[in-house]
């Protein structure tokens, strides 16, 4: 069966699909990378703003491969990674600004991702959006 089209109806990794995959993916690896340097080298300067930075870059990885994946309940394991990314954007977004002084150095959700253009609050809510309309072909191995 052809994984990238169905007739009438966008595939799981078609277009959009394609890109929001490719932007976790670039989230992973870089947020990845940035938390390593930052737990390595100045942890101590800002231990909550680091230690939540590496949780983000897990999150990115697990959505990734949820989002990449054709298997039986990827559907929601990507749903959930989205929603905590979500939840984490929002919660360290506030944190950030009430304290502003364990976030002195930009994380990747502080600020409500303002370091990263905004794109760590708006690319859960496109990826949402992309999960919801393509569910039926999402949840059909194969498509």
């Amino acid at each position: 069966m052809n994984n990238t089209t169905t007739p009438g109806r966008t595939g799981r990794q078609a277009g959009l699909g394609r890109i929001i995959i490719a932007v976790y993916g670039i989230f992973a690896i870089s947020s990845t990378a940035r938390a390593g340097y930052q737990i390595l080298t100045k942890f101590d300067e800002a231990p909550l703003a680091y230690a939540l930075s590496a949780v983000a870059a897990v999150i990115y990885i697990i959505a990734t491969i949820a989002l990449a994946s054709h298997k039986p309940g990827s559907w929601r394991l990507s749903l959930a990674a989205i929603l905590i990314e979500l939840a984490g954007v929002v919660v360290v977004g506030i944190l950030s600004f009430a304290l502003p002084q364990d976030f002195a150095h930009p994380a990747v959700w502080s600020h409500f991702g303002q370091g990263y253009g905004y794109i760590p609050l708006v690319l859960p809510l496109i990826g949402l959006w992309w999960l919801f309309r393509h569910r039926e072909s999402a949840a059909v191995p194969g498509r």
